[in-house]
């Protein structure tokens, strides 16, 4: 079986701090519903509105596979579990590194991970960023050309499947960071430095693989160009 042909088929195959201001709103994550009945949020916009950046195809397995496989795999891993009643921060502020925990940990984190990732492609929004975004990564980083420097070539090292992130931190400082597999620096028990993430960036293969290939630079390119800077107003709270 051809690679393009395995990211296919495992993409239909797959069920398996605070939040951010204007993530997610209702029951679709940061109010769990009795049980934790969590649902698979809007998209907001169309599969083939981010090409040729992001191709349809990939768009639509990754939001009505891979996304609602992890929605569907947390509510089962909920059931009659103790922090079943938990909104979906609090569950991942308190989510432990312990094996018993592995079902919600991989499957909370992706679905607020994803959750933030359509936000940040909805098109529409600023290219660049602006006010006080611009001043806080110009403060952090020197300018916006070596924040995506710095972001950029994180990306590119994270070794197999992750996300790397911009987050603040407890002194409101912009940092960035990477996680493997589908942690996020909302996991305080878990995450190397903890944080409130205001933008990332998954760089699972089934991101990205059907256009790309194994040319991840050019994915990661094409999507410091797709940002909403926004959305990521919005994140730091201040819009």
């Amino acid at each position: 079986m051809d690679r393009r042909n395995f990211v296919l088929k495992t993409g239909v195959a797959v069920l398996g701090l605070t939040a951010a201001p204007g993530l997610v709103s209702g029951k679709t994550a940061e109010n769990a519903a009795a049980h934790g009945h969590f649902e698979l949020p809007k998209l907001g916009f169309a599969y083939n509105a981010l090409e040729p950046h992001l191709d349809a195809q990939t768009m639509e397995i990754h939001y009505s596979k891979h996304h609602a496989g992890y929605v569907t795999n947390l509510n089962n891993a909920l059931h009659g579990h103790p922090l079943a009643n938990l909104g979906l921060t609090d569950l991942l502020r308190n989510l432990t590194p312990d094996a018993a925990n592995a079902a919600l940990r991989n499957n909370a984190g992706g679905h607020f991970n994803h959750s933030l990732f359509w936000k940040i492609l909805a098109p529409g929004g600023a290219t660049r960023p602006t006010g006080t975004v611009a001043d806080a990564i110009n403060a952090q980083f020197g300018s916006y050309d070596e924040f995506a420097n710095q972001f950029g070539t994180a990306a590119t090292k994270v070794f197999g499947s992750g996300w790397v992130w911009l987050s603040v931190d407890a002194e409101n400082k912009l940092f960035i960071s990477t996680t493997p597999n589908q942690d996020n620096p909302l996991m305080a028990k878990i995450a190397e430095k903890p944080g409130r993430p205001v933008l990332g960036l998954d760089v699972w293969e089934h991101a990205y693989y059907l256009k790309f290939q194994n040319r991840r630079k050019e994915y990661i390119d094409a999507f410091m160009g797709l940002i909403n800077w926004d959305s990521v107003a919005v994140n730091m709270g201040n819009r």
